[in-house]
């Protein structure tokens, strides 16, 4: 049997991950239904995927913020305690996250074994080459977009889907929060093969 993995993903409307410029964290348009949500999602058992990139990025965002930032929001705080998997072939451990085991090898055989092993469902925040990888390879069962009502045409970092195969989209749920945010969860069928 094989337990469900989700790509989970924070996006502006122009598909990009993050921004420089003078925006915050969430774009600054976090409410408290995004957050609420944020930790309902969190608060199920499941296990963690991360690529090494990202969990450099989680790590030292976490170890230089203030108690007050946007990286201590409650559902941050339960993400980082859940059982999680690095995959990586340049990190040592020990890992600064509470439950954490580095498996090294490619990303596509490290989560095609974790799905028939593990007994909760997975689930990657970020992790964008190594999701875009395995959607790829169809690995990905669910890919769970929230959509900030911001366009970073100047500003815009990590381009979510560039250089992805291309996939049509069935959605599966759909909800606002905040009066502005999208919550979008798809599943994604490559395109010519559904």
């Amino acid at each position: 049997m094989s337990v469900s993995y989700t790509f989970d993903v924070f996006s502006s409307l122009d598909g990009f991950g993050a921004a420089g410029g003078d925006w915050t964290g969430y774009w600054g348009k976090q409410g408290p239904e995004l957050l609420d949500r944020r930790l309902a999602l969190y608060r199920q058992e499941q296990r963690m995927v991360f690529g090494a990139h990202t969990y450099r990025a989680f790590a030292q965002m976490v170890a230089a913020s203030a108690d007050d930032a946007d990286v201590r929001d409650p559902w941050v705080t339960r993400m980082r305690n859940l059982p999680a998997t690095v995959v990586s072939s340049t990190l040592e451990g020990p890992l600064d996250w509470p439950d954490a085991e580095i498996s090294r090898g490619d990303a596509v055989d490290v989560v095609a074994r974790l799905k028939k092993e593990s007994p909760v469902p997975l689930r990657s925040h970020g992790s964008l080459a190594m999701n875009r990888a395995l959607m790829a390879a169809g690995l990905v069962d669910r890919v769970q977009v929230t959509l900030f009502p911001v366009i970073t045409g100047r500003t815009g970092l990590d381009p979510i889907f560039r250089g992805s195969a291309d996939f049509d989209l069935e959605l599966i749920e759909q909800r606002t929060l905040d009066g502005h945010i999208q919550d979008l969860v798809y599943r994604p069928i490559l395109h010519g093969h559904g």
